[in-house]
């Protein structure tokens, strides 16, 4: 099997926190490819036009797409490598308590979520009107989302980080969200606003959910229904079966009934626990004809 095929194999065979990775890197690659050849062209092609969400409704209005677009799409190789590796490490933990439908609603709306604050922020806030024009980018607020949502659910429990020790999941979400805000006015306001809204969507779904309440179970029945709407069908072979000839129906019958004897004279020589498998299939239709 080749390399090919067992990244097809993986992507099809693994879980929704594979397939969301897989996603992330086949964009960035995909990307990252066309800019190289597009090096030295006079207008490159722009991807970021395409996928990134704009901040201008004027723009967006016309890209709809992008709220859910942008959550996988990186240019970046830290930022794609920081995001993932994150995902991967708080997604594990979600998928030990809650399924991966809930992982997947988690993260899509938690990017939406971080996509609606950074376009508000920028049509609302004066300091950052002048910078409507800004796109947004990554899947940090839909990653924030799902760290945000296990840290709360399980939040005493604890992980051990490097050069740190043991930490509770509780402290390293409300830290990541401290940051979040401290760092606004020093660089990146849109990318952090994101990241608190997926932050807030993340909080809102964990306690909606402890209340009996999961605000996911909607986008799940999506999902479904575009998983079978695209899923491919199965092929259905049709065989057709020649009729038999009386004489080779009678031939058949008289070796069938021939093989039926013989089984019932090893039962009653060694009884019926004697038999394979097969005999006593072929005994049991025997008796239902």
């Amino acid at each position: 099997m080749g390399i090919t095929d067992e990244i097809k194999k993986s992507f099809k065979e693994g879980s929704v926190l594979t397939k969301i990775i897989y996603i992330n890197i086949a964009v960035f690659i995909l990307v990252n490819i066309v800019k190289l050849v597009f090096l030295f062209n006079i207008k490159p092609f722009s991807f970021l036009s395409i996928l990134a969400v704009p901040a201008d409704l004027n723009i967006l209005i016309y890209k709809p797409w992008t709220l859910i677009t942008y959550m996988f799409y990186h240019e970046e190789f830290f930022h794609i490598l920081f995001n993932m590796l994150w995902f991967y490490w708080f997604a594990k933990i979600f998928l030990d308590y809650l399924d991966a439908k809930k992982l997947l609603g988690t993260y899509i709306l938690g990017g939406i979520a971080g996509a609606i604050f950074f376009i508000a922020a920028f049509n609302i806030l004066p300091a950052l009107k002048p910078m409507v024009s800004v796109p947004c980018l990554g899947a940090s607020a839909a990653v924030i989302a799902v760290v945000t949502a296990i840290s709360f659910y399980v939040p005493n429990l604890t992980l051990n980080l490097i050069f740190i020790g043991p930490v509770k999941l509780k402290y390293i979400a409300l830290i990541s969200i401290l940051l979040d805000i401290l760092s606004i006015s020093v660089s990146n306001p849109g990318g952090h606003i994101a990241h608190l809204g997926g932050a807030l969507w993340g909080y809102i779904f964990i306690m909606q959910f402890k209340q009996g309440r999961d605000l996911t179970k909607g986008f799940g029945k999506l999902s479904d229904w575009l998983y079978k709407l695209f899923k491919p069908k199965p092929k259905i072979k049709v065989t057709y079966k020649r009729p038999q000839s009386d004489p080779d129906y009678n031939f058949n019958k008289a070796k069938e009934q021939e093989r039926i004897n013989v089984i019932l004279d090893k039962i009653s020589k060694a009884g019926y626990g004697s038999l394979t498998k097969e005999e006593k299939e072929l005994l049991f239709k025997a008796s239902n004809k």
